[in-house]
């Protein structure tokens, strides 16, 4: 065991806020931690072209857990990258096309939507936000505004061989359990609102979880997992904090992430990640 820690934090909800806003003590917390010789990963289920839209300002990591751990880059070297076959990619974007649900494909070079998802996605964006307990001051902005950083695509170039994860606009629960008995080859969750309410499913190959990418990570740095310190306020968290020797859940976080936690600490825009960070003596 070494007094360096490995510390993995998840994103929406842990190291920046609903509205994708970095707190400032986050920032801090991240920066100095690195300088004390940490490493510090994001480990989160957004793929890197999300991750790379995000304004991190001046915070530096060692690397990232993307796609909920399809894919691992530390230092600029990717890890691993296991992506949706193409074949099941178009059976995926048919699927939807042919129940008029809105989705878009994760990839790392950028974001991907059908037509259905101009309408779906920013209600389903504004539900989520607000189900979050954030207020939007102008709900039509946003609304107009939470598309921009997807790119609209006719059917036949969403036929695409680079896709992490496929994320759909759920129009009830139903379209979530008719997707696992759809796609047996695929694992198929939810995420969304308040309470961890469903306003999305979300599809990606088998055998990928966070918990597996932190222990290839860990193989490839040769490092204990005794070392390992991890943040989540969700249940997708919930493998993370599995394998992870500590585990910090938000102030914010749902039930389950909780009941998981070794310390909760306080909301992730009431210096959570600082107060925790504290705590732990990592700065």
């Amino acid at each position: 065991m070494s007094d360096k820690k490995i510390i993995f934090l998840d994103v929406d909800g842990t190291l920046i806020d609903y509205e994708a806003k970095l707190p400032l003590s986050a920032e801090q917390a991240v920066n100095e931690a690195r300088k004390k010789g940490h490493l510090v990963y994001i480990c989160t289920g957004c793929s890197k072209a999300e991750i790379m839209q995000r304004d991190f300002r001046t915070m530096k990591l060692d690397g990232m857990i993307g796609a909920n751990g399809g894919y691992v880059e530390n230092n600029g070297k990717v890890i691993l990258h296991q992506s949706i076959s193409v074949e099941e990619v178009k059976h995926i974007v048919d699927w939807c096309n042919n129940r008029h649900i809105g989705f878009y494909l994760e990839a790392n070079s950028g974001m991907y939507i059908n037509d259905y998802f101009l309408t779906d996605g920013p209600e389903a964006m504004a539900k989520y936000v607000l189900g979050k307990g954030k207020k939007i001051e102008d709900i039509e902005a946003f609304k107009s505004n939470s598309v921009n950083q997807y790119i609209h695509l006719p059917t036949e170039k969403l036929y695409r061989d680079d896709v992490n994860k496929v994320s759909f606009v759920l129009h009830s629960y139903q379209d979530h359990l008719d997707s696992i008995q759809e796609f047996p080859d695929l694992i198929a969750h939810t995420w969304g609102g308040k309470d961890e309410q469903a306003l999305f499913g979300d599809l990606g190959p088998k055998g990928i979880t966070k918990r597996h990418a932190i222990e290839v990570l860990l193989k490839y740095l040769n490092r204990d997992v005794k070392d390992t310190i991890a943040f989540g306020d969700a249940k997708i968290d919930l493998s993370m904090f599995a394998c992870c020797h500590y585990n910090v859940a938000m102030g914010n976080g749902g039930k389950e992430i909780k009941e998981a936690a070794d310390y909760i600490t306080t909301d992730v825009n009431d210096d959570g990640l600082y107060h925790a960070f504290e705590h732990l003596k990592l700065i």
